[in-house]
C-alpha cells in the first residue's frame, strides 16, 4: 500500500469534547503511514483540535448545516467530497444528520459505513424531538455498528449486533505525580484548598446546575473549598449567573478548554460528575487513572467502575447528601494511588483500542479492494 487509506469522520465539530478526545487520542497514535483521518464537521467555525489535525496530515471540511438547516446543500457537498477523495470508509459520530450521511455514502458506493453510538441516553424535551426521531432511523444505511459501551450500543442499536470500542486514554500521562500536584496548585493559588474538579462541556447533559448546588453545600461544610470547571459551551453564561447568585464567584474557577487536563487532575482532591447520562464518560476513567476519587451519577455505565475510589449516587438524592459523600471519599483517599494497571486490565489503555480500530480499518479496506 503506497499511500495511507483515508477515513472520513463526520461529527458536529472538533471541539474539546469526549468523542473528539477519543478520536484525537487514536489519531495521534495510529500508524499514519497506513491510516489517515479526515473530518467533515457541521459548523463553519474553527475549533479546539483543528490546528493539530492539519499538522498530523488530516483534512477538515467545514459546513454550515447546523446554522442554515439546508440538508440538501450539505448532502451535495458530502457526495462531492466522497467522490473527489474516493473514500472507502465513512465513520459517523453524529445522530442528528447521521441517517442522511450514511444514505449519501451508500449512494456513492462507499463499501464501509460505520454508525457509532457515544451515549446511553439523550435530553428529552420538545427541542430534541427531531433528534429522537433521527436516532431511530440512524442505522438504516450503516453496515457496521460501533459503541463506546454496552449500554450505549443497546440504547441506540437495540437488538442489532455491534462492536464495543472502548474510549481509551494514554494511561502513562495520568500517573499521579506529587511534584506536578504541588506546582499546579501553586499556579492556581490552591495550596491550602479542598479542590473539587469537573471536566465537561457546558451542556444540559453534564448537569452543571446541580453540580453548583452540590458545591454550595460543600462550601458550607468546608470553608476552604474551591471548584475547578474545565470546559466551555452554550450554558457557561447561565452557570456563571448561578455562581454569582450564590455568591460563589471567588470559589468557582472557570478554566475553559485546556490541553493540560492530565496535570489538572493532579490538583483535585475529588472529581464530581453528576451527568444526566453518559455513553461512557471517559473523564471518569481519567480521574481514576490519576488517583483522584470520583463521585458520579448512577447514569454512568458499569464499565467506568474500575477502582475502589469510585462512588455512584442517585440523581434523585439531594445536593446535601452528594456533598457529604464528596467530603467522605476525599477524606478516605488522601494518599493518591497509581492505578495504571487498573486502566490496562479494564481495557481502557490506548494501545489496545488503537490496535483494534486500525486492524478493523485495514481489513475492511482490503476486503473491499479485493472484491
Amino acid at each position: 500500500m503506497d499511500k495511507p487509506i483515508r477515513i472520513l469522520h463526520i461529527l458536529q465539530r472538533m471541539e474539546a469534547g469526549g468523542t473528539q478526545a477519543l478520536l484525537m487520542n487514536i489519531y495521534r497514535n495510529i500508524d499514519r503511514e497506513k491510516v489517515q483521518f479526515d473530518f467533515l464537521v457541521e459548523y463553519p467555525d474553527k475549533q479546539f483540535y483543528d490546528e493539530e489535525i492539519l499538522k498530523l496530515g488530516g483534512k477538515i471540511y467545514y459546513s454550515n448545516v447546523r446554522n442554515d438547516f439546508n440538508i440538501f446543500k450539505f448532502i451535495k457537498k458530502l457526495k462531492k467530497i466522497i467522490k473527489e477523495n474516493n473514500y472507502k470508509i465513512v465513520h459517523i459520530h453524529t445522530y442528528s444528520i447521521g441517517y442522511f450521511c450514511l444514505k449519501a455514502a451508500k449512494e456513492c458506493n462507499v463499501p464501509v459505513r460505520i454508525a457509532h453510538s457515544h451515549n446511553n441516553q439523550t435530553v428529552h424535551d420538545l427541542k430534541y424531538l427531531p433528534k429522537l426521531f433521527l436516532q431511530r432511523i440512524y442505522t438504516i444505511y450503516a453496515n457496521n455498528l460501533f459503541a463506546c459501551s454496552e449500554e450505549a450500543g443497546r440504547y441506540l442499536f437495540k437488538n442489532k449486533k455491534f462492536k464495543v470500542l472502548n474510549n481509551a486514554i494514554d494511561s502513562k500521562k495520568f500517573i499521579y505525580n506529587e511534584e506536578v500536584r504541588k506546582k499546579r496548585r501553586e499556579e492556581l493559588g490552591l495550596e491550602n484548598s479542598f479542590v473539587v474538579g469537573h471536566v465537561g462541556r457546558f451542556h444540559p447533559q453534564k448537569n452543571h446546575k446541580f453540580l453548583i448546588e452540590i458545591f454550595a453545600k460543600i462550601k458550607e461544610k468546608k470553608d476552604n473549598a474551591k471548584l475547578l470547571l474545565i470546559g466551555s459551551g452554550d450554558l457557561e453564561i447561565i452557570i456563571k449567573k448561578q455562581v454569582r447568585k450564590l455568591k460563589l464567584q471567588d470559589d468557582v474557577i472557570f478554566l475553559g478548554n485546556r490541553k493540560d487536563i492530565n496535570d489538572l487532575y493532579q490538583c483535585m482532591d475529588v472529581f464530581l460528575f453528576p451527568s444526566l447520562f453518559e455513553g461512557l464518560g471517559i473523564v471518569a476513567i481519567e480521574a481514576q487513572a490519576s488517583g483522584t476519587p470520583i463521585v458520579c451519577s448512577n447514569m454512568l455505565p458499569k464499565e467506568t467502575e474500575i477502582s475502589d475510589i469510585y462512588i455512584k449516587l442517585d440523581l434523585k438524592l439531594p445536593a446535601e447528601e452528594w456533598a457529604e459523600k464528596v467530603i467522605e471519599i476525599a477524606s478516605k483517599n488522601k494518599a493518591k494511588q497509581n492505578l495504571q494497571q487498573n486502566i490496562i486490565d479494564s481495557g481502557f489503555d490506548l494501545s489496545s483500542t488503537v490496535k483494534k480500530l486500525q486492524n478493523f480499518y485495514l481489513k475492511a479496506y482490503q476486503r473491499n479492494i479485493e472484491k
